[in-house]
C-alpha cells in the first residue's frame, strides 16, 4: 500500500487529495492522518501556537504556473504541469510557447515569461495566474464599486477606494505562489509548501504577486470554546467509529486502483448533485448497483467476446469486495468519512471569517456572495498537504450550469 504523503503530493504538488478522500486513499494510515490534521486545525484556530500545522487558503486560479530556473542550464523557464514530465516541458523563448499553446493560455504564458524575472525568483515556485491586465474590470457588485478579476469559478472583488486596488491596476498579471521546489533535476524536485514565497522575490509593479499563506490577524477566525467542543466531539465520534473500521477491509479498497477509482467517481457524483450521504446503508446499495451498471455499460462497448470476458474478468475481481462483511465495513467508512466532512465545514466556515479580498459567484441573476474555493492544511515540515473544500457549495458550483465562470467569455 502507498503510503499517505505519496497520495498527497507524490513529492510535487500536482494534484492534492480532499481530507476526507484520503480515507479511501490512504486506508488504515490515510484515514489516521486526516483525523490528525482536522485535531491540529481544532487546536490552531482554539489558539494554540504550538498546533502541529500550518493553513493556507487555496485560490481559484487558473491556469497553474510554474517559474524559477532550469538546473539543467541555469536558464529562466515558465511552464504547466508538465514540468515534471520523464521529459520536462518547459518555455523559454516565445517560439517554445507557441509551438505548444495558443489561445489564452498562450497570451498567459509570454506575459510571465516577459515579466516574472524581474521577481528575481530562486530555484523552482510554483503559483496560480490570477489574472492579466485584461481580465480586470470596474464593477458595481450589490451597490459597491470593485476592481475584479475572474480567473475560473470564484470573482474576487476589491473595493476600488483602496490601495491595493490601485496596486491591482497597475500590474499586468497576478498570480498566486504557494509552492516551492529543490533539487538538481526536475525529476528529484521536492516540494516545500507554506513557504513565505511572495516576500522572496523582488517587488515589481508589472506583477502582483501574493503568497497563499493564510493569516489572521484580527482574531475573528478563532474557536469559541463551544464550536471547540462541537468539533471534539465529533472528532471522537470518528475515532470510535474509525474503531469498529476492519483494517483489512479499509486497506483493501487502496490496495485495489480500480475498486478506489470507482469508488471515488460515484462518491463525486454525489457531491457534484449537492447530495449529502445520509444514510450509508442505501449509499452502499446504490453503490453496488452503479458497480453492475458501469460494467454492463462496458461490456456492451465491446464487440468481441474476448473483449467481453475481459470485462467481466475485471468485474469479478472488483465485485468480490462487496460481501456481507464489507457492506458493513462501507457503512462505517462512510460514516467515518461523514463525520470528518462535518468538522471540516466547521473549520472552513470559521477561517472563512478571515477574507482579503471580497469573492462572489457570478449567476445568471446576478452576484452571489461565497467563501474562499478552501482552505490547505500543511504539516510543520512542510512536506504533507491535504485540501479541505466546501464540495458542496464550491464543488458545486464548480460544475454548476448556472455559475458562469471567468473563461466563459
Amino acid at each position: 500500500m502507498k503510503k499517505f504523503s505519496t497520495y498527497i503530493i507524490e513529492e510535487k504538488n500536482t494534484h492534492m487529495e480532499h481530507i476526507e478522500d484520503n480515507v479511501l486513499n490512504g486506508g488504515v494510515q490515510g484515514a489516521r492522518e486526516s483525523i490528525y490534521f482536522l485535531r491540529s486545525l481544532r487546536d490552531m484556530l482554539a489558539g494554540n501556537n504550538d498546533s502541529a500545522v500550518n493553513v493556507s487558503v487555496k485560490w481559484d486560479g487558473a491556469p497553474a504556473i510554474f517559474a524559477g530556473t532550469d538546473p539543467t542550464d541555469g536558464k529562466f523557464f515558465v511552464a504547466k504541469k508538465g514540468v515534471f514530465n520523464k521529459n520536462p516541458k518547459v518555455y523559454k523563448t516565445d517560439k517554445d510557447i507557441d509551438a505548444d499553446t495558443k489561445g489564452d493560455l498562450n497570451t498567459k504564458m509570454k506575459l510571465a515569461l516577459k515579466h516574472l524575472p524581474e521577481l528575481n525568483i530562486k530555484g523552482v515556485i510554483q503559483g496560480d495566474f490570477l489574472f492579466a491586465k485584461r481580465d480586470l474590470k470596474k464593477q458595481k457588485v450589490q451597490g459597491k464599486s470593485y476592481i475584479t478579476f475572474h480567473p475560473n469559478t470564484i470573482v474576487y472583488a476589491v473595493p476600488t477606494d483602496v490601495p491595493l486596488a490601485r496596486e491591482i491596476s497597475k500590474a499586468k498579471i497576478g498570480i498566486v505562489w504557494h509552492t516551492s521546489y529543490s533539487g538538481n533535476t526536475f525529476e528529484d524536485m521536492k516540494a516545500s509548501f507554506g513557504k513565505n514565497i511572495a516576500d522572496s522575490l523582488t517587488a515589481s509593479s508589472n506583477v502582483w504577486s501574493v503568497d497563499a499563506e493564510y493569516k489572521d490577524m484580527s482574531g475573528n477566525a478563532t474557536l469559541t470554546k463551544k464550536k471547540t467542543k462541537d468539533i471534539t466531539d465529533i472528532l471522537s465520534n470518528a475515532g470510535k467509529t474509525f474503531n469498529k473500521i476492519d483494517a483489512s477491509g479499509l486497506n483493501g479498497i487502496s490496495e485495489n486502483p480500480e475498486l478506489l477509482m470507482r469508488m471515488k467517481t460515484f462518491l463525486n457524483t454525489k457531491v457534484r448533485a449537492g447530495e449529502k450521504v445520509i444514510d450509508v446503508s442505501k449509499t452502499v446499495d446504490e453503490m453496488i448497483d452503479y458497480f453492475h451498471n458501469y460494467y454492463q455499460i462496458e461490456t456492451e462497448k465491446r464487440k468481441s467476446e474476448k473483449g467481453k470476458a475481459a470485462v467481466d474478468e475485471r468485474k469479478r475481481e472488483v465485485m468480490k469486495y462487496f460481501s456481507d462483511t464489507n457492506k458493513t465495513n462501507l457503512q462505517n467508512i462512510l460514516t467515518l468519512m461523514n463525520y470528518l466532512v462535518d468538522a471540516k465545514e466547521i473549520l472552513i466556515k470559521q477561517m472563512n471569517k478571515v477574507k482579503g479580498l471580497d469573492t462572489f459567484l457570478l449567476t445568471d441573476k446576478g452576484f452571489k456572495a461565497t467563501g474562499q474555493e478552501g482552505f490547505v492544511a500543511i504539516d510543520r515540515v512542510g512536506k504533507n498537504a491535504v485540501k479541505l473544500v466546501d464540495r458542496m457549495n464550491f464543488s458545486y458550483a464548480n460544475f454548476s450550469p448556472e455559475v458562469k465562470k471567468g473563461w466563459q467569455r
